[in-house]
């Protein structure tokens, strides 16, 4: 007892230390981060300011220079020379309308801003001259013809009209048309003028010195020194030299599409480091991150010994060992995840002391359910309501609030324990106190020794209220004893346990029993601050036919209003409407205060954390992303250990559960189980036993068991149905036996199985080399006499020469004279090829082995 007492104590000066450092320390800390904070958003928006300033003036400049950019293109553009209007034509002269296009487009067009090299044009010759000839009007062919007009031009079979068509003065094709009347049968057709063809083609096969080294027209297009629109005809002759770009730098350029030369191709780029964002990821990727092919990778990891195929994932460190082989750095640089994003924004809002309110405590009353744990309840319920509240006494939700002395207590109604080692599972540490039934005239029962181990696992305070004390028969100097043996000292016997004795029925000791509440959670300092984002857990939900998916939160932190977007787990939405647990419409709830949301897209898992976020679309976001990646359960229930501990823990653990039908023998089991970790042979795992009890086992223990990994062994009882089906759904393990010896032997085998496997070498046989034969494909044969034992064609060998290890590896083929064979006995010749192994020389031992696991 007193080195329980010494432990007590020792806990709660830890616990001083530790709220000291939390009082003085982090403050500092927090006004720190806010102080660099608030500084990088000055030194921001003055960049900003100065960003802007920059862009003004830019801006201004450009202003400025455009009236002086317009003079300056207005006074370079020369006056365009005014043509006259095609309706001003002399009567006596007209021209044609083709001989007016051909003479436009003999004439280069100019560009008044480009300059242009000017070239020697061959003089116009001399045009037909119909100044003799009545004048013609031109229609236009858009204009209607007059109604009057008919085709006069007809041509007939005579001979005169078949003859060869002339050519006009000009020779340059069709004559004019001609005024006057025209000659019976019409004008005459000039006939078409054929190109010999029996005149032979002239091929230039000779050049003389300059026009091999003339450009091409390719050439110069691709050198810029002629456009699309320029002669080459007046290019020939020249050459392309150094100063080209010298001569035609005022000459017009145009972009052409080059063929593609040796400087175009694409390289390949050496890759110095890369980049990944995930832990685990497929070769194919590691592939493009680092520039090489999916073969390469695969071959450098067989030579780890690592058989992988291209769309398999490897993790980074060996994606890292691979890269460096290859000369490659390879970093990783995981994404920034909503979850991230969420608990970031949990930082950003860091509570400061200045912003920390006291809070009511929130209390658990746990206990055996014929300890009159109800009763307890309803009365608490009956003469602490607040009042005008008495319409509210039946319970509408799964906690409630009641007022003593002006403060309040938040009670939680949880029946039955799988609700709480759901909570505990997740992380979710909601309970403050927890308010321990025991009759006094029963004392101590298994269901609750199994609430003594769910709070202790959860951290939480213990109260323990000795019920039933009205009662004939009532002991309750025999439950504070039964509670030193679960290490739950009573303050009477100087322990740190408060026990108080009340009676359900009467009342009496239930003010004493809030009292000793307050007084807890006084020295317990619970604070909030309620003016950040809300944070609370889910303690039950259900599907409303009105109001859809409901669940009753009890929050945590911060202020939970209408209309917040909110998540937990993956169901997500915004809070429709809030009621009390009297069924009053609130519109804001703060720091541990139970209400029922509703709002919800999905029914969400009890014991899930909600959260507050800024809009529903980052919600929905987060949603899909814990949807994607399987929730990962953390064992909150493990002991908490100091850093030392942590260090210096090389073991591994078996965690078991024990339900028994006695007492005795449920001491008898954890005794013979608890020696083996005093033996040498279990050195490396040891046995932890989660919780022991008598009786049948229930879905308690099952939950117990998935939420701590461990194994239910029962001895003489075994599950009741509803922990079966249970345990089949969680797949749990159950393990059943008479004879206490079974299960010593069931928990030796689970040891044994976390222990890592241990080989010794077993040599099979011996065989000397006595000839060797060389071939160009196959290599070196060992023509071998077995000396002993047997040469297995699936073992292993070593090559031994003048008593040195030489070479181990695996034997390639086994032969007898010409046949494959299995195995090779005492006293027989055979050939032996050693694969990866041609240095075998005459004399040399082979010695066959194989690697066989120890039983431990």
């Amino acid at each position: 007892m007193t080195e329980n007492s010494e432990n007590k104590n020792a806990k709660i000066s830890v616990k001083k230390v530790f709220d000291e450092f939390r009082a003085q320390t982090l403050p500092n800390i927090a006004s720190e981060l806010a102080n660099l904070k608030a500084k990088a958003r000055e030194l921001f928006d003055a960049v900003s300011k100065k960003r802007e300033a920059f862009a003004a003036k830019l801006n201004e400049e450009e202003k400025a220079a455009m009236p002086k950019e317009a003079e300056k293109k207005t006074s370079q553009t020369p006056a365009t020379k005014t043509e006259a209007p095609v309706a001003e034509v002399k009567k006596e002269e007209v021209k044609p309308v083709e001989e007016k296009k051909e003479t436009v487009e003999a004439k280069p067009k100019t560009n008044t801003n480009v300059p242009h090299r000017t070239f020697a044009i061959e003089p116009e010759k001399k045009k037909p001259d119909y100044s003799n000839e009545p004048r013609r009007i031109y229609i236009p062919p858009e204009k209607k013809a007059p109604e009057k007009k008919v085709q006069t031009r007809v041509f007939d079979n005579t001979t005169q009209q078949r003859q060869p068509r002339p050519q006009n003065a000009a020779n340059q094709g069709a004559r004019p048309m001609r005024s006057g009347p025209k000659p019976q049968g019409g004008y005459v057709a000039p006939a078409v003028i054929m190109p010999n063809k029996n005149q032979p083609k002239t091929k230039k096969n000779a050049y003389t010195g300059d026009e091999k080294n003339a450009p091409s027209k390719y050439d110069l297009k691709k050198s810029g020194q002629i456009g699309r629109f320029d002669n080459y005809n007046n290019f020939k002759g020249t050459t392309i030299d150094d100063n080209a770009d010298e001569i035609f730098d005022n000459t017009r350029v145009r972009n052409y599409k080059a063929k593609k030369s040796e400087s175009n191709k694409s390289q390949a780029i050496k890759i110095e480091s890369a980049t990944v964002n995930s832990e685990v990821f497929s070769i194919k990727h590691l592939s493009e991150k680092i520039g090489k092919t999916g073969t390469e990778i695969i071959k450098k990891l067989f030579s780890l010994d690592i058989i992988k195929t291209i769309n398999e994932n490897i993790d980074f460190e060996t994606a890292s060992l691979v890269a460096s082989d290859f000369g490659i750095k390879l970093e990783l640089k995981l994404e920034k995840t909503f979850e991230d994003a969420l608990t970031e924004q949990n930082l950003d809002t860091a509570d400061s002391p200045e912003s920390l309110v006291p809070r009511p405590p929130i209390v658990t009353i746990m206990g055996h359910v014929d300890h009159g744990k109800t009763s307890l309840l309803d009365y608490i319920r009956k003469s602490k309501v607040a009042t005008g509240e008495a319409g509210g006494i039946t319970q509408q939700i799964g906690a409630y609030t009641i007022k003593i002395k002006g403060q309040q207590i938040t009670f939680i109604d949880t029946p039955g324990h799988e609700a709480f080692t759901a909570m505990r599972a997740r992380g979710a540490q909601v309970t403050d106190i927890a308010v321990l039934v025991v009759a006094a005239d029963d004392g101590i029962m298994p269901q609750t020794i199994e609430a003594i181990d769910h709070a202790k696992s959860a951290g939480v305070e213990i109260i323990v209220a000795v019920n039933k004390i009205d009662k004939a028969g009532a002991d309750p100097q025999k439950v504070l004893q039964q509670l030193t043996e679960h290490d739950l000292l009573p303050e009477e016997w100087g322990g740190s346990t408060p026990v108080c004795n009340v009676s359900a029925k009467t009342g009496e000791g239930v003010d004493h029993l809030l009292e000793t509440v307050l007084l807890v959670a006084e020295l317990l300092e619970l604070k909030a601050n309620p003016d950040r984002k809300a944070k609370g857990t889910i303690i039950e939900s259900k599907l409303d036919k009105g109001l859809g998916a409901v669940a009753t939160v009890l929050v945590e932190k911060g202020t939970l209003k209408v209309g917040d977007a909110i998540i937990a787990g993956t169901a997500v939405g915004k809070i429709k409407t809030m009621t009390d647990e009297n069924g009053r419409q609130v519109k804001s709830a703060g720091p541990s205060t139970p209400v029922v949301v509703s709002g919800f897209d999905e029914v969400p898992n009890a014991g899930d954390i909600l959260n507050a976020v800024d809009d529903d679309k980052f919600a929905r976001q987060l949603a899909e992303e814990r949807r994607q990646q399987p929730a990962v359960v953390e064992d909150n229930t493990k002991k908490k250990l100091s850093l030392e501990d942590f260090t210096s823990k090389d073991y591994k653990e078996t965690a078991i559960i024990f339900k028994a039908d006695t007492q005795g023998s449920l001491e008898a089991l954890k005794y013979d189980v608890l020696r083996f970790n005093d033996m040498p042979d279990y050195s490396d795992v040891k046995v932890k036993i989660i919780h022991g009890g008598v009786g049948a086992i229930n879905e308690s223990d099952v939950m117990l068991a998935k939420t701590t990994g461990a194994i239910i062994f029962g001895f003489g009882v075994r599950p009741d149905s509803n922990a079966k089906s249970v345990a089949e759904a969680q797949k749990v393990d159950i393990y059943c036996c008479k004879v206490i010896y079974e299960i010593l032997d069931r928990v030796q085998k689970a040891m044994k199985g976390l222990l890592d496997p241990v080989f010794e070498e077993v040599v099979l046989g011996t065989a000397e080399v006595r000839e060797t034969f060389n071939y160009s494909k196959v290599g070196t044969i060992a023509g071998c006499y077995v000396l002993d034992g047997k040469i297995l064609r699936s073992a292993k060998v070593r090559v031994i020469r003048n008593g040195v290890n030489v070479f181990e590896g695996m034997i390639d083929s086994l032969k007898h004279g010409k046949d494959d064979a299995k195995e090779m006995a005492k006293g027989f010749e055979c050939g032996i090829k050693i694969q990866n192994f041609n240095d075998v020389k005459k004399g040399d031992i082979i010695e066959a082995f194989k690697m066989e696991q120890v039983k431990q």
